[in-house]
């Protein structure tokens, strides 16, 4: 698949689910049930609209649709809910991890914390019980719209067990993400396994699962391949995660380069700093890490030590490692499913990494 294709393909889904976030959110305003006095409750379901549609290109969607369309390039039941569920639990992400990350912004706008920090300044207690509330509605909204499908009994079970695990694994994720920075040195292995639980499970292994699902197949056949699958692609885009988030353009990304220094977060991109650097460099590294009011000076600093190190080249290099590997798994799936749509699969690992250069 040409690159010109595949990103028409994910503008069209993008265009398409927009349309639907927006359709889902304007019933869900008129329906959702909150006692007539609470000034609150409409208030958390605004900003999670808000948040929810500030959304970038959509891939979980794409990968649903696409995942659909290995078995069958036909109307398929229950898609629209699967994509809304998707995206929802997405949402719960993005508010949960900007109060665990303290984050100001998201997606070019105030995180949920920040929006509820503002509006509550003499009640912090307030503000961080509102927005983990807020998380918790998107989690329940995300599960809820699948089982208020119109779809089979079956179906709706299965997607509904796809949902509930991702999530479970995603909380997983979020605790051993916390706790791998609390070692000294955590290796690859570690790095790993936490971007698997944290993001391949619910971003890429539930939207294939879901689409397969809704096109009649039975993903649990294929579950090691699909897995296998997930996970490589899982890694690669936590490295072009970490790496954007030293060597990327804050303005392009919506928010601030080194929050992960500052934060004092082992990624992969600091692992990568401290394979490279002398005992000086390290020094330089060293202050920025863990720092919350370290300068932009410093961070700048640390960021042309890595590009001067290589370890800018090294990370996209590795990227484009593993961006091969999911490809690869990805290719071997052509004989049993439709060819334009394993195409879009070998495609994607490669088109991340392209992005991050």
């Amino acid at each position: 698949m040409s690159q010109q294709r595949f990103l028409e393909r994910v503008s069209g889904y993008e265009r398409w689910f927009t349309t639907l976030f927006e359709e889902y959110f304007a019933t869900l305003s008129t329906q959702f049930d909150a006692p007539s006095f609470s000034r609150f409750a409409p208030e958390c379901l605004d900003l999670l609209r808000e948040l929810s549609l500030r959304g970038g290109k959509r891939m979980r969607v794409a990968l649903l649709r696409e995942a659909t369309r290995l078995v069958t390039d036909g109307p398929v039941e229950g898609l629209d809910a699967a994509a809304l569920s998707i995206e929802l639990l997405q949402t719960h992400g993005l508010v949960h991890d900007d109060l665990i990350d303290d984050s100001p912004v998201r997606r070019g706008g105030p995180s949920t914390y920040y929006a509820y920090r503002r509006r509550f300044p003499d009640r912090p207690q307030a503000a961080l019980g509102l927005t983990v509330l807020a998380g918790d509605l998107a989690l329940a909204l995300s599960l809820r719209v699948l089982l208020d499908a119109k779809m089979p009994a079956g179906m709706r079970q299965s997607m509904v067990e796809v949902q509930t695990r991702a999530a479970a694994d995603t909380f997983v994720g979020q605790i051993i993400d916390l706790e791998r920075d609390f070692a000294t040195a955590p290796d690859e292995e570690v790095l790993h396994c936490v971007a698997d639980y944290k993001s391949a499970r619910y971003s890429i292994l539930a939207p294939l699962q879901l689409g397969l699902l809704a096109a009649g197949e039975q993903p649990q056949l294929f579950e090691r391949e699909l897995r296998e699958y997930a996970r490589l692609v899982g890694i690669c885009g936590q490295m072009r995660d970490d790496y954007l988030d030293l060597f990327g353009d804050a303005g392009t990304m919506g928010k601030p380069v080194g929050t992960d220094l500052r934060d004092g977060r082992h990624t992969y991109t600091l692992r990568a700093l401290l394979a490279a650097v002398d005992d000086a460099e390290r020094r330089v590294v060293d202050t920025a890490l863990g720092d919350p009011a370290c300068t932009p000076g410093t961070i700048a600093a640390v960021r042309e030590i890595g590009e001067r190190r290589g370890v800018a080249d090294r990370m996209r290099a590795d990227m484009r490692t593993y961006a091969k590997q999911a490809s690869a798994v990805a290719a071997e799936w052509r004989p049993r499913w439709r060819e334009e749509a394993v195409s879009f699969f070998e495609r994607l690992p490669l088109w991340s990494v392209e992005r991050a250069g």
